[in-house]
């Protein structure tokens, strides 16, 4: 059977030791549309190294780590990449991130889950360094066609969207060239900057990273919503519900509430097409 997920679960984590620095952090913000207007106090936090903080997403691109590939290559998993899809990303903050870092970063496959027509990998990465822990990172995989193997189906993570109108309203531009740039802090995936390998894979242009939107989402709540503070987030997490394309508009709805702030996000030019829902970020 392509997945065996009693040997997934029990294989031994692989650790390796990953670093950063302020370039890393700057070049990663940049990619999710920081610096503009370039003199912007607000922005400045985001892209001067002598201001400089780390939004807590940084820990989805830090170092190497073992990445969705790297956690498909895993034992027990045997699985044919075209039927993956990236589902959901959440990430809790033990700490805030330093600008500068030395860690070890342990990975594994937590959890398989059975949802019939489709299998869920959750493949979890945890950060420490000589302090102790810094984050942990589930990506959560859905793999087309694996499910029926009598395993559990796991824990929903749907959250109810307010009966109300979103206490803020954000809408932030997608550079054309904003995957180009994004891609340099480590997910090569032509399918994000070559047009014959994205029609290939049946869209007709390159798609932006969900992960992109993943951090341009968080940046704009730390940024309408907490005053700037990215040490407020506590964790942070999301289910890819639609592609975006490089050039398009994010509408962002929020809902501020006790311990924090919910969020939804459509893409403009195509009706408020579904980008990220299920989207809550936890806050002290």
């Amino acid at each position: 059977m392509p997945i065996d997920a009693a040997k997934a679960i029990a294989a031994e984590p692989r650790s390796a030791e990953i670093t950063w620095d302020h370039k890393d952090v700057q070049l990663y913000h940049l990619g999710l549309g920081a610096g503009r207007p370039a003199t912007d106090p607000d922005e400045l936090r985001y892209t001067l190294e002598s201001r400089l903080h780390v939004l807590p997403s940084f820990a989805t691109v830090a170092g190497a780590g073992m990445g969705v590939v790297g956690g498909l290559s895993a034992p027990g998993i045997d699985v044919d990449l075209a039927a993956v899809l990236h589902g959901g990303q959440s990430i809790t903050l033990h700490r805030p991130i330093p600008v500068k870092g030395r860690a070890t970063s342990t990975s594994r496959v937590a959890a398989v889950y059975d949802k019939g027509k489709a299998a869920i990998l959750v493949l979890r990465s945890e950060a420490a360094d000589e302090n102790g822990p810094l984050w942990t990172s589930d990506a959560q995989i859905f793999v087309r066609g694996e499910g029926g193997f009598g395993g559990e189906r796991g824990p929903s993570a749907r959250v109810e969207q307010p009966d109300r109108e979103p206490d803020i309203l954000v809408e932030r531009a997608v550079r054309e060239d904003q995957a180009l740039l994004y891609r340099l802090s480590g997910d090569w995936n032509p399918l994000h900057a070559d047009p014959e390998f994205a029609k290939l894979a049946g869209f007709d242009r390159p798609i932006l990273h969900g992960l992109c939107s993943y951090g341009m989402t968080l940046k704009a709540v730390v940024d309408a919503v907490l005053g700037g503070d990215v040490t407020r987030v506590r964790s942070y997490r999301t289910r890819f519900a639609g592609v975006v394309f490089p050039g398009e508009t994010l509408r962002m709805r929020m809902w501020a509430g006790e311990g924090g702030v919910q969020v939804s996000v459509t893409a403009v030019e195509r009706d408020d097409a579904p980008v990220l829902a299920d989207t809550l970020v936890e806050t002290s």
